[in-house]
Formats: C-alpha cells, sequence, structure tokens
C-alpha cells in the first residue's frame, strides 16, 4: 500500500512540476518526461534480462548446494545469531544459510551474487508467510539489511574515481565504511524496534560488536596499503571467495552423490523465472522514478534546501552532493550518473566529488531491492519495510555529511 501512494506520488509531483516549467516557458518539459517513459522501461528490461544469466548461475549452484547440504550447513552454524534477529524463522531452517551468503556478498560488494542469493532468501521466507500478499518481520528486516547496503570493498567507486584522475582513488574508502555502517546499524536498531526485538541479548550484542571490530580491522588493514596494493587485494578477494564458493558447493555436491548438473539445472530455470516475474516491478519504479527526474522536481528540490541551508547560515559545500543521495534510494544507475557528473563538473578530488562518492556507498537502491524483492514473492502490502530502509538510508546521508566534513 505504501508504494502505492509513492508511485502515485512521484507522477502526481512529476506532473505539477512539468505544468510550472510549462507556464514559464519551456515548451518541451512533458515532451521530455514522455521520452523518459520510455526510456527508463526500456531501462528495466534490459536490466531484467541482464540479470536473467546471472540468476540463472547462482541459483544454479544455490540448488546444488540446498540438495549437497551446503546451504544447511550455514543455517546450523548461523542458527545462534540469525534466530534472535530473525525470531520467526524456525531454528536451523535453509533460508538462514540464504540470507548468511547475501549479506556476505553484499558487504564484499560482490554484487553479481548479492542478488540472486537475496531473491533466493525471499522466495524461502515466502514459503513460511501465511499471509501471502504480505510481508513477514524477517523479510523487511532483511530487506533493511540490503537497503542499508553495509559494503566492506566499494570496488566500483574507486575504480570510477581513478578513471575520472582522482589524486588519491582510495581516500574515501574509510569515510564511505563508517557511512555505510552506521546506516546499517540504525537500520538494525529502527527495524528491531519496530518489530519489539530485544538487541541487548547476549548473542546479538556480541555480533555486533565483532561486526564493528571487523570493519575496524579491515580500515586498519586497508590504511596500510597505498592504492595499487589495496586495487589488487579487493579485486582478488572477491574473484577468489566467488570461485570458492563455487568448487566447494560443487564438490558438496560430489561427496553427497547427487548429479550436480542436474541440480544446477534445476536452480537455473528458477532464476529465469524470477528474471522474468521481476519485470512489471522493475518498469513500474524505474519509470515513475525517470518522470520524476526528468520533470525538473529533483533540481527545484535541490535548489529549496540550498536557499534553506542558506538562510539558516550553515555551510553549505555539501549541497551540490545532495542529488546523489537523493537518487541512490531510487535507482543505482540514476545516483552512479549523479556522482559522476559531480566528480565531472567539481572535480574528483573536490569536497562534493568526494562526498557524491561517499553517499554512493553508503546505502544502496531502496526501492528498487523493494520492487525486485517483493516482487520476486508477489508481496503487495510492504508494511513498515519503506519507513525502516528510507530511516537507515537518512542516517546513512547525515553520517555521510558529517564524516565528509571530518575527513575533509
Amino acid at each position: 500500500m505504501v508504494l502505492n501512494y509513492i508511485w502515485i506520488g512521484f507522477f502526481v509531483v512529476a506532473f505539477v512540476f512539468g505544468g510550472v516549467q510549462l507556464l514559464m516557458g519551456d515548451t518541451t518539459i512533458f515532451q521530455k518526461m514522455v521520452d523518459s517513459t520510455f526510456d527508463t522501461s526500456k531501462t528495466a528490461f534490459e536490466t531484467s534480462l541482464g540479470l536473467t544469466g546471472v540468476l540463472a548461475l547462482w541459483l544454479g549452484i544455490m540448488k546444488i548446494g540446498e540438495k549437497a547440504g551446503a546451504v544447511n550447513a550455514l543455517a546450523r552454524l548461523l542458527s545462534p545469531v540469525f534466530t534472535k534477529l530473525f525470531p520467526d524463522i524456525p531454528k536451523n531452517h535453509p533460508v538462514m544459510g540464504s540470507i548468511f551468503m547475501n549479506i556476505a556478498a553484499n558487504m564484499l560488494g560482490l554484487d553479481n551474487a548479492a542478488t540472486p542469493t537475496g531473491l533466493k532468501a525471499m522466495a524461502g521466507m515466502q514459503e513460511l508467510n501465511t499471509r501471502k500478499d504480505t510481508a513477514t518481520n524477517p523479510m523487511i528486516m532483511f530487506l533493511v539489511l540490503n537497503t542499508s547496503g553495509l559494503t566492506i570493498i566499494p570496488t566500483t567507486i574507486l575504480a570510477f574515481r581513478a578513471s575520472y584522475g582522482a589524486a588519491q582513488p582510495t581516500d574515501v574508502f574509510i569515510p564511505i565504511l563508517l557511512a555505510t555502517s552506521v546506516a546499517t546499524l540504525a537500520g538494525i536498531i529502527i527495524t528491531a524496534m519496530w518489530q519489539r526485538i530485544n538487541l541487548l541479548q547476549p548473542v546479538l550484542l556480541a555480533t555486533l560488536s565483532g561486526l564493528i571490530a571487523f570493519v575496524a580491522l579491515v580500515i586498519w588493514g586497508f590504511g596500510q596499503m597505498d592504492k595499487d596494493t589495496m586495487g589488487t587485494v579487493t579485486a582478488v578477494a572477491g574473484n577468489l571467495i566467488l570461485m570458492t564458493v563455487i568448487v566447494l558447493f560443487i564438490l558438496a555436491g560430489v561427496r553427497k552423490r547427487i548429479n550436480v548438473y542436474d541440480a544446477f539445472i534445476e536452480g537455473a530455470k528458477e532464476g529465469f523465472q524470477t528474471a522474468v516475474r521481476i519485470i512489471p516491478y522493475l518498469v513500474a519504479i524505474l519509470v515513475a522514478v525517470g518522470v520524476f527526474r526528468a520533470s525538473g522536481a529533483m533540481d527545484m528540490l535541490i535548489d529549496g534546501i540550498a536557499w534553506v541551508v542558506k538562510q539558516c547560515g550553515l555551510n553549505t559545500d555539501f549541497v551540490g552532493a545532495l542529488p546523489t543521495a537523493f537518487m541512490k534510494p531510487l535507482s543505482g544507475s540514476g545516483a552512479r550518473g549523479l556522482m559522476l557528473e559531480a566528480m565531472k563538473n567539481y572535480g574528483p578530488d573536490s569536497f562534493v566529488g568526494r562526498l557524491s562518492c561517499i553517499f554512493q556507498g553508503s546505502t544502496d537502491t531502496t526501492f528498487y531491492i523493494l520492487a525486485v524483492y517483493f516482487g520476486s514473492v508477489n508481496i503487495k502490502y510492504t508494511r513498515h519495510a519503506v519507513a525502516c530502509g528510507l530511516l537507515a538510508d537518512l542516517a546513512g546521508v547525515i553520517a555521510a555529511i558529517a564524516i565528509a566534513y571530518i575527513f575533509f
């Protein structure tokens, strides 16, 4: 229901802003908006088409791991923690393994593995759902963990900074890690309070403390490396982890004497079906975002914020990077484009250029994730998922601004 109102709101606001610009003499504004509907619907289809092969691959690998017992083993290992964070999921349920693999892939910046494992986890939670059109508490907690976007290694952002000639492409690494950690912790706390989950349980406290210690260790470790070494380590680590997962799952299947090829084909078919199923949801959200942006509403919003901040006598340096922050919950590719635009216009080593990169890495595409993940299991009523996801995003944005002023 919330997504319904938001979706309608995008079109209504875009139409109003378009009308204002028409009255001001821009006779092409509605042409731009109409063109945007065609362009973004095409983008949505191409995105889904691009996901088809990746989904088929990773859901095929996951099916091997499932039949070989590897996913169940992960579920048993993580059960003490996840049963506290996801109390409505039965102990040792296989979906725990899928949840872990998704979170691990996100933390390591392995996008190709994160989405398929995330969709697999959603399918598993849907099997436990007694109201098939309504999101459950575990689904919402899982979505918030995804939308808050905890990424330990922001490989893509560092690569873009290097390509744009940044003197030190990795100088945003620690700020991104800090901002995304704040967003994730805020998302967990907000959702837990909403769902009445006690975070003071010893197991959860120890896990969150361990996560913070791990992030601190990564910050220290990468702080000792130069940019070339860091790039090599992140690339090798990511590829090694992916290949290790694939080989271990296959070997586990051989050990269990299952037909790994047939298991892979069975899972790959599910991947193809999932890719087709999410097309309408992607078209809906991306077209709405595209029209909103084409109408000029985003630019007017930024100008309004700049005026308010200036009237309050505050520093307005951060305002130039806000388009990336506002676009990130709506569209990953759109936010990436605005980040690159900021680096091009202001310079990769400018305050705005660096802050845009921190915004890009601090959270994930909330509405895109909601559309894809909930759409894959036909969830219509998202309950508090949007509110918790956006509050986590807000925490990440505020943290990113504060951290950017501290570092730069």
